[in-house]
C-alpha cells in the first residue's frame, strides 16, 4: 500500500463539538461532545494521557512504529537526515462547537528550556466550514504588562482578555497561521485543517466553564508565574494581522493545480496546500496527509493503482510513494512537514 486511506482518531478533550467531524467523514456519530478533534496520521500523544491520540493504520501496526521500522520509506532521505525518524508535523480536524477558551502555545525556546521538547507549537488553520458570524481570537491587540495578564489569569476576567484581542471574521477558505507564543481562541461554529508542530502543549489563559481544573492542569505542571512566560503579550498590528491571514492561497509556479495557504515564515514549521484539480493536481514526493474537503475524485501514485476519494477522506501519503496526481470534480487540502 502506498496511500493509506485513515479512519477517524479521536481523542477526548475539555470542550465540546458539535458533530461536524462524524458529519463530514459520512460515519456514525459518537454521540458525546467531548470527541471534538480527528488527529489524522499522528506521531503526538495527548499531553498526559499517552497513547491517546496515536494513530494506528488500517493494518495493525502503530504509525509510530511503521515510521521507526523504516524512515527513508515514509519520510525521504532528505527529511531524515533533518529530524530522523520524525514526520515533525501533526494534523488535525477540530469542530469548534462551543468557543475554545484563550490559550497559548510555546515557542521552541520555550519547549526546549522548560518541557524537554524541541518543538513548541506554532499552528495554523485551514478553515472547512464557518456559521455566519464566526471568527478566532488572535492575539492582543494593544501591549498588554505581563501583571496585567497574570491578573487576569488569576482572578479570570475572561471579558477584559478577550475584548483586548482581535476578534478576526473567517469563511470557508481561509487560511491562518498562528505563531506559538499567541494568545488566541478559535470560536463557536468552525470546522477546520489543523496543521501544527507535532506537541500537545498548551498554556490556559482561561477555563472557567469548561471541564478542566486550570490552577490545577492549565499551566503544563510549570506554575502559572514559569508559564506565563511563553506568552507574546505585545499587540498585534494590522499589517501583521494580515501576514498571518491569507483568504486564498498563491497558485504553484511549477505544478499545476496546486496553491500555497500560507506565507513564507511558516515554511521552518510546516506547509500546506489547496489542491483544485486542473485538470489535474501534482503533488511532488514528499510525506504527507491529505483531507478531502470537497467533492470526488482519483488519486494515482507511482507506485501504486488508482484509488477513489471523496469529501470527508483523510490520507496519509508516505515518501515513497513517488509523484501523485489528483484528478476528479474535488478540492483537498494537503499538508507537509518543513522542507519535505
Amino acid at each position: 500500500m502506498t496511500i493509506y486511506p485513515l479512519p477517524a482518531n479521536t481523542p477526548r478533550s475539555f470542550y465540546r463539538g458539535a458533530g461536524r467531524i462524524s458529519r463530514f467523514r459520512g460515519i456514525p456519530s459518537a454521540g458525546d461532545p467531548y470527541y471534538p478533534e480527528d488527529w489524522i496520521a499522528s506521531t503526538t500523544s495527548r499531553y498526559g494521557a499517552a497513547p491517546a491520540g496515536l494513530t494506528t493504520l488500517p493494518d495493525g501496526r502503530s504509525l509510530t512504529e511503521a515510521i521507526a521500522g523504516d524512515p527513508l520509506w515514509w519520510l525521504g532521505e532528505r527529511h531524515v537526515a533533518e529530524h530522523g525518524a520524525d514526520p515533525a508535523i501533526l494534523v488535525k480536524l477540530l469542530d469548534a462547537g462551543e468557543r475554545l477558551p484563550l490559550h497559548v502555545h510555546p515557542d521552541r525556546r520555550f519547549a526546549a528550556a522548560h518541557l524537554a521538547s524541541p518543538y513548541g507549537k506554532t499552528e495554523a488553520w485551514v478553515i472547512v466550514s464557518a456559521e455566519p458570524e464566526a471568527a478566532v481570537h488572535l492575539g492582543f491587540a494593544r501591549d498588554v504588562e505581563p501583571d496585567e495578564l497574570a491578573r487576569w489569569v488569576a482572578d479570570q476576567r475572561i471579558d477584559q482578555m478577550l475584548d483586548a484581542t482581535n476578534r478576526v471574521p473567517v469563511r470557508a477558505g481561509d487560511a491562518i497561521v498562528c505563531p506559538a507564543g499567541l494568545p488566541h481562541a478559535v470560536g463557536a461554529g468552525i470546522l477546520m485543517v489543523e496543521v501544527q508542530e507535532p506537541t500537545d502543549f498548551s498554556v490556559l489563559l482561561e477555563w472557567e466553564g469548561f471541564a478542566i481544573d486550570g490552577p490545577a492542569n492549565g499551566h503544563l505542571g510549570l506554575g502559572y508565574d514559569q508559564a506565563l512566560g511563553c506568552v507574546d503579550s505585545s499587540g498585534l498590528g494590522a499589517e501583521r494581522l494580515i501576514e498571518l491571514r491569507r483568504a486564498r492561497g498563491s497558485a504553484s509556479d511549477d505544478r499545476p493545480g496546486v496553491h500555497r495557504l500560507f506565507a513564507e515564515f511558516a515554511d521552518e514549521f510546516f506547509a500546506a496546500e489547496r489542491l483544485r484539480p486542473d485538470p489535474v493536481s501534482v503533488l511532488e514526493p514528499a510525506y504527507s496527509v491529505v483531507t478531502v474537503t470537497a467533492g470526488d475524485g482519483i488519486i494515482t501514485s507511482e507506485q501504486g493503482p488508482p484509488a477513489p476519494v471523496k469529501a470527508g477522506d483523510t490520507l496519509l501519503i508516505p515518501h515513497a510513494a513517488g509523484w501523485c496526481t489528483l484528478r476528479g470534480d474535488t478540492t483537498a487540502v494537503r499538508c507537509k512537514p518543513a522542507q519535505a
